[in-house]
């Protein structure tokens, strides 16, 4: 990931160049970068688990949102999009803003090449500013490969592995369970990805 013009914005400024962009961009403490674009696995995965997870939380307190909802970090000072969020009870908007929430209890994000280390490593640090934030999942998009935290207590997490001879991934924090055949159905796998770069 690389920053346009390397020079600080504002939040402000940030919100209104995204407002009109033809692309979407996080915000990291003044410097806005382009996103990458996503590729077919990695738009199959995030569409076969916010589908299981709309028809699950239906009838119950839980809503999903997908790429195009923002998140707002204020201890960061960063605005992204996560592949998928869950809300529970009524989201938080950021000052009346409809397309960012503040409140998600879970975060799931698809891994690319560009970013794994990135998603893993900072911005699951700057997930953990959130107050409601409760649990994590990181998906690889060539292999049977998930990775899940959900929180313990205060600044503790616990950690689940899944692979393909696990059968179904139980969600920590919110009612659902999701196979590991449905989540990568018609995902090709140990392929390479080449996704696609605006930076």
């Amino acid at each position: 990931m690389q920053a346009i013009e390397q020079r600080y914005y504002t939040p402000e400024e940030y919100l209104e160049l995204e407002t009109v962009a033809d692309y979407k961009s996080e915000y990291i403490d003044g410097q806005i970068i382009p996103m990458a674009g996503g590729s077919i696995n990695h738009n199959r995965i995030a569409l076969n688990l916010s589908a299981d997870l709309n028809i699950a939380f239906r009838k119950s307190p839980y809503e999903v949102f997908i790429g195009d909802v923002r998140l707002w970090i204020p201890q960061r000072r960063i605005y992204t999009y996560p592949d998928v969020m869950i809300v529970e009870g009524e989201p938080e908007y950021f000052q009346n803003r409809t397309d960012t929430i503040l409140n998600p209890i879970l975060i799931v994000e698809v891994l690319s090449k560009g970013t794994k280390n990135y998603d893993r490593e900072s911005k699951f640090d700057a997930y953990r500013t959130i107050p409601s934030f409760q649990e994590y999942l990181l998906i690889d998009q060539t292999r049977i490969h998930v990775e899940q935290f959900s929180k313990t207590g205060t600044k503790q997490w616990s950690f689940c592995e899944y692979d393909e001879s696990d059968e179904a991934i139980a969600f920590a924090k919110v009612p659902f369970q999701i196979s590991l055949a449905d989540l990568y159905n018609k995902v090709q796998l140990n392929v390479e990805v080449i996704e696609g770069d605006r930076a």
